[in-house]
């Protein structure tokens, strides 16, 4: 891969390709699955934060739309025309009926209780632009699950093959180390035969 990162700025995984470059002995085994594990650890704490900012980001995009199409809707209105009575949500389950006449001016919330008054066609612009941003946000952050799932999934083969490596080394060494043959007795090996 061309980049130490994605565009967002998180990692990519060590590939293991040949396990030798990662561990030269048994003794380095244990910490590199240790810090395998920890990767493997951030990696899926930046996912689950990703996956609530993706739920955050699509629930928010419903409002924005439909604010979007309110001042849009309010905007074709002409002046002179008949006021409109509608019915409007103030909470879950309470509704309120209000007549609304042709109008240049909305009110939107900008959150953490405030709300500013905007001219009908700036209050559009502002709607396209954060409606514009939020799809962005969502197609990055679905963009950045994507790339967490395949880092994580990386790093769980990296830590396969350093085990398997592990336990191929330590039947390796029995042999070495191994004095006794099946039945129990001490094998000799005699100089020249």
């Amino acid at each position: 891969k061309d980049a130490a990162n994605n565009p967002r700025g998180i990692p990519y995984a060590p590939f293991v390709d040949k396990v030798e470059d990662y561990v030269s002995s048994r003794a380095e085994v244990d910490g590199t699955m240790k810090s395998f594990q920890e990767m493997i650890s951030k990696y899926q704490f930046m996912e689950v934060n990703t996956q609530r900012r993706v739920a955050g980001l699509k629930e928010k995009i419903p409002d924005i739309q439909k604010t979007l199409e309110m001042v849009q809707f309010l905007e074709s209105r002409r002046p002179g025309s008949d006021p409109i009575e509608t019915t409007f949500e103030l909470n879950d389950t309470l509704y309120a009926k209000a007549v609304i006449p042709p109008t240049d001016e909305v009110y939107l919330w900008l959150g953490a209780n405030v709300m500013l008054s905007y001219p009908v066609a700036e209050a559009t612009t502002l709607l396209e632009s954060k409606l514009s941003t939020a799809q962005q946000s969502l197609e990055n952050c679905e963009e950045d699950l994507d790339f967490l799932r395949e880092q994580i999934t990386t790093l769980e083969v990296a830590t396969a093959r350093v085990y398997n490596w592990e336990v191929t080394m330590k039947r390796k060494e029995k042999p070495e180390h191994g004095d006794e043959d099946a039945g129990g007795e001490t094998k000799r090996v005699l100089p020249n035969g």
